[in-house]
């Protein structure tokens, strides 16, 4: 497990990157937690720095959508899904378990 950060250093609506093998982003969606690939299936961009609209986010760079919950394709130009990594909250502290899949992600 990857400490990320506590609960409080990331507000509703925010992401955090956290560098691991492969860059791992962490979004709080209204106290909710969710952490996916952060780079872009379309293009080496940082899902991190995209936009949030409740469990998706946009890319930055030239607008694909993935859902936080499943990492799928919600919107082109991507067609190829993200990993999700399962997020767990202890003692105010906010981990990820990159390799292992979110609850209810394909």
């Amino acid at each position: 497990m990857i400490p990320v950060c506590p609960t409080t250093a990331l507000p509703p609506g925010e992401a955090t990157r956290v560098e691991a093998d492969e860059p791992i982003a962490v979004f709080n969606v209204d106290g909710d937690f969710y952490a996916i690939d952060d780079t872009c299936t379309h293009q080496d961009a940082s899902l991190a720095d995209g936009w949030l609209d409740g469990c998706a986010v946009e890319c930055p760079l030239h607008a694909s959508c993935f859902d936080l919950r499943t990492g799928k394709v919600s919107g082109p130009p991507a067609k190829t899904p993200v990993r999700t990594h399962r997020v767990v909250v202890e003692d105010g502290v906010i981990y990820v378990q990159p390799g292992a899949a979110a609850d209810g992600a394909a």
